[in-house]
C-alpha cells in the first residue's frame, strides 16, 4: 500500500492528534518567521542608518608615536614648532584625503591666538577688577575649511547677519568677525582688521612682532550674551575669530605659503562606517604617516541610532535558535511516543512485508504535511505578529537608550574639530520597524520546518529500523 494514503489515513482518523501537531508547528514557524522579519527590517534600519550619518574618522598627531618615531624636530628644529616639522599636518595633504569617494564630508581646524593692534581692539565690556593681576589677552583665532561645519552654526546657536563665512575656496586672508566685536571697531564687510602673530615666547626670547591684513568677509552674531561681569577677553564670545587654515597658521608663525597652514585636527564623516580601510588605503596613497597621524573612528551617532534596533534583531535571532531546538526536541518526544503507541501497527506491516524505510516515510509524510499546513496559516498572520511583538520590543529598548542618554547629558561632536556639542537631535534612536513579508521569507521559514520536522521524526524513528516484527509485537515498551 502506498506510504502516502496509510498517511493521509492516519493523519483524518486521528484529527485530535493532527490539530494538535499542526498547532505546535505554526507556534514554531510563526515565531520563526517573525524572528526572520524582525531581523530583516532591523538590517534594512541599520543599511538606511549608514546611508544617513555614516561614521566620522579623526586625524590628529600622536605625539608619543612621533617621538618613538625619532622624526621630532627633524629639519632644522628652530621652527614655530617645537616638536619640528614632521608634527606638521599640512592642509593640502587633508584635502586630498577629503577626495576620497568614502567620504561624504571633510572638515578641519587650526587653533590660534592673536595679540590686538593699534587698529584693532579687543571687545571687552568690563574692565578687570581693581587690584587683580594683568594677564595677556587675545583674540581666540580658529581656522575652519568651511564655517557652515562648525556645531554651533549647524545647530543654529550661530548666524551669520552679513556677509559670508569661511569656504574651503576662501582666500587665507578672510576672516568673520562677532557683531559685538565689529561694532567695537567700527568695522563692516570689505573693511581690514590688523592682527599680531599670538604667540607667547620663551622667557628670554623676542616675540614675534609680524602683523597680517585680513579682510572682514562676514559678521556672525553669537548665542552667547554678554555676562554682564568680567571675563578674560579670550574666553568672550565676542573675541572668537574664524580665519580660513592658512590664515590661523599665520598667526601661529608659519609663513609656509598657499596650502601649507598647519592644521591641528581633521575629521572626516564616511558615506559607511565600513568604508574606515578604504579611508585609510587613501590617506596613505596621499602621502599621509598613519603611525604619527593616525585615523581613529568614532560611530557614536550611527550606534545610537541603530543600537536599540540591534539589539531588537539580536533578540531576535535568539528567540530563532531557542524556538528551534525547543520545538526539535518537543517534536521528537511527540513522534517517539506516537512510535510507542502504535508498536502493533508498525509489527504489523513488517510482518506483511513492508520496507523498514517505507514505515519511517510515512511517519516523516504525517509530520510535514502538518508542518507545511502549519508554514501557510503562520505566513496569512505573522506579518501583523511580527509587526507587534518587534515594535513593543523596540519600543523598550528606545526608551531605555533614551534614558541612558540622558543620563549622558550632550557629547562633544565627533564632526566638529572645534569640539561642539552634538545636537540633541541628531542622535534620536530609529524607533520604528517596517516589517515586509516575501517569498523569500516563507522559503526560509518553510525550511526550517520541514528541517525540524525531519530531525524529530528521524532520530525516534531510527529505532523502528533494528527492530523486528516479533520484537515489536511481543515486547511491551
Amino acid at each position: 500500500m502506498n506510504l502516502f494514503k496509510r498517511a493521509w489515513w492516519r493523519l483524518t482518523g486521528h484529527l485530535g492528534k493532527t490539530l494538535m501537531l499542526i498547532g505546535l508547528f505554526f507556534v514554531i514557524c510563526a515565531l520563526v518567521l517573525s524572528g526572520f522579519l524582525i531581523r530583516s527590517a532591523a538590517a534594512r534600519a541599520a543599511d538606511d542608518a549608514k546611508q544617513r550619518v555614516g561614521a566620522v574618522a579623526t586625524m590628529r598627531l600622536d605625539v608619543n608615536a612621533l617621538i618613538n618615531s625619532g622624526k621630532a624636530r627633524q629639519s632644522n628644529g628652530a621652527g614655530p614648532s617645537m616638536l619640528g616639522e614632521a608634527a606638521d599636518l599640512h592642509r593640502s595633504l587633508v584635502d586630498r584625503i577629503c577626495a576620497s569617494p568614502v567620504v561624504a564630508r571633510c572638515n578641519y581646524t587650526t587653533d590660534a591666538t592673536a595679540f590686538p593692534t593699534t587698529s584693532t581692539k579687543l571687545y571687552q565690556p568690563v574692565s578687570p577688577p581693581a587690584g587683580s593681576t594683568a594677564v595677556v589677552d587675545l583674540f581666540k583665532a580658529d581656522g575652519v575649511r568651511d564655517l557652515n561645519e562648525v556645531s554651533e552654526f549647524r545647530a543654529g546657536d550661530s548666524q551669520l547677519v552679513s556677509g559670508r563665512g569661511i569656504t574651503p575656496d576662501s582666500r587665507s586672508d578672510e576672516i568673520v568677525v562677532e557683531e559685538r566685536l565689529a561694532e567695537e571697531n567700527g568695522l563692516e564687510v570689505g573693511d581690514t582688521v590688523e592682527l599680531r602673530v599670538g604667540e607667547i615666547p620663551p622667557p628670554g626670547q623676542k616675540p614675534n612682532e609680524k602683523e597680517y591684513v585680513f579682510e572682514v568677509v562676514g559678521i556672525y552674531r553669537s548665542g552667547i550674551a554678554d555676562t554682564g561681569s568680567y571675563v578674560p577677553a579670550m574666553t568672550d564670545p565676542a573675541n572668537h575669530l574664524y580665519l580660513t587654515p592658512d590664515g590661523a597658521s599665520l598667526l601661529l608663525g608659519r609663513t609656509g605659503g598657499a596650502g601649507r597652514g598647519v592644521v591641528n585636527q581633521a575629521t572626516f564623516t564616511l558615506e559607511d562606517p565600513a568604508g574606515l580601510g578604504r579611508l585609510r588605503q587613501d590617506a596613505r596613497a596621499a602621502g599621509a604617516d598613519l603611525e604619527i597621524f593616525p585615523l581613529s573612528v568614532n560611530d557614536k551617532q550611527y550606534q545610537a541610532l541603530v543600537g536599540p534596533i540591534t539589539r531588537t534583531a539580536d533578540f531576535a535571532t535568539v528567540t530563532v535558535w531557542l524556538v528551534a531546538v525547543a520545538g526539535t526536541v518537543i517534536l521528537a518526544l511527540i513522534v517517539a511516543s506516537s512510535l510507542r503507541e502504535r508498536r502493533k501497527e508498525l509489527g504489523i506491516l513488517l510482518a506483511l512485508g513492508e520496507k523498514k524505510p517505507k514505515l519511517l516515510g510515512q511517519h516523516l509524510a504525517e509530520v510535514m504535511l502538518c508542518a507545511v499546513i502549519a508554514t501557510g496559516l503562520a505566513g496569512a498572520c505573522s506579518q501583523l505578529l511580527s509587526q507587534v511583538i518587534g515594535d513593543r520590543l523596540l519600543a523598550g529598548e528606545v526608551s531605555s537608550a533614551k534614558d541612558e542618554a540622558a543620563a549622558r547629558g550632550p557629547e562633544r561632536d565627533p564632526s566638529d574639530p572645534l569640539g561642539g556639542m552634538k545636537p540633541e537631535e541628531d542622535v534620536d534612536p530609529i524607533d520604528t520597524l517596517a516589517i515586509r513579508l516575501g517569498p523569500a521569507d516563507i522559503c526560509k521559514v518553510g525550511a526550517t520546518g520541514l528541517g525540524i520536522a525531519t530531525l524529530a521524526t528521524l532520530l525516534p524513528g531510527a529505532r523502528v529500523l533494528r527492530l523486528n516484527p516479533r520484537d515489536l509485537l511481543t515486547k511491551g515498551d
